[in-house]
């Protein structure tokens, strides 16, 4: 099943920047293949949902490698049986409507 999801991983009791765990959560889609977008609060991510949730996965453990004893993560999850969609879809159907 394909999926596009909304994601914001949140280290915890590491300070005020948390710049470095998240340019290591990118980095971890970007080994995964999968294709994803950065925004200010958090990144969207499309694909398999197992490769996704995989990947997910691999960022709780890296952060946590990196020192951050705790995570708060906010996921939103969309899925639709009546035809693929990608994020480039969902993005021109409001730019689209906007003209």
């Amino acid at each position: 099943m394909k999926v596009i999801i909304d994601l914001c991983v949140v280290p915890m009791g590491v300070g005020v920047s948390v710049g470095k765990y998240v340019a290591e959560c990118q980095k971890v889609l970007q080994e995964a293949g999968l294709k994803h977008q950065l925004h200010a609060y958090g990144t969207n991510i499309e694909g398999d949902w197992d490769e996704v949730f995989a990947a997910i996965k691999c960022c709780h453990e890296r952060v946590h490698a990196m020192g951050a004893p705790r995570i708060t993560t906010s996921i939103k999850v969309g899925t639709r049986t009546d035809r693929e969609q990608s994020m480039q879809d969902k993005f021109n159907s409001v730019t689209e409507t906007q003209m």
